[in-house]
């Protein structure tokens, strides 16, 4: 059964902009450690790819917030929830914490998608209940 759907879309440029004024301060507070160190790998070979990576993981992250029904409020917050992906290349959600407890008592369970193009990422997320 359906938990919630979420969805969202960000503004690449809003996200270097970001950057660009608070530096790796904006990717540590957005990024899990394993997110940031991609983060950082991706920009130091071509920035723009890391700017991209960083927007997808926050439009996902957004996405997967409004599916589970908190927003950005506990336990729900940017670096308990992390983007990866399997060896597929499929998007996957891993919780850490809080986070990760909160939602396997509600028996949760999540699909994530992230896509960028020219000046945007987006991000589609359904939570189901598997209880």
């Amino acid at each position: 059964m359906i938990y919630g759907i979420g969805t969202d879309i960000c503004d690449i440029r809003r996200i270097k902009t970001a950057l660009e004024r608070s530096g790796e301060r904006f990717a540590l507070k957005v990024l899990s450690d394993a997110e940031f160190k991609v983060w950082k790998a991706r920009s130091a070979r071509w920035p723009e790819r890391g700017v991209r990576y960083l927007a997808t993981r926050f439009s996902a992250k957004e996405a997967f917030s409004k599916a589970i029904g908190l927003g950005m409020r506990m336990p729900m917050t940017w670096r308990l929830c992390e983007i990866s992906k399997m060896a597929s290349g499929k998007p996957e959600i891993v919780l850490h914490g809080g986070l990760k407890d909160w939602f396997t008592e509600k028996g949760l369970s999540a699909h994530i998608t992230v896509t960028d193009e020219s000046d945007y990422a987006a991000s589609f997320c359904v939570v189901e209940t598997i209880i």
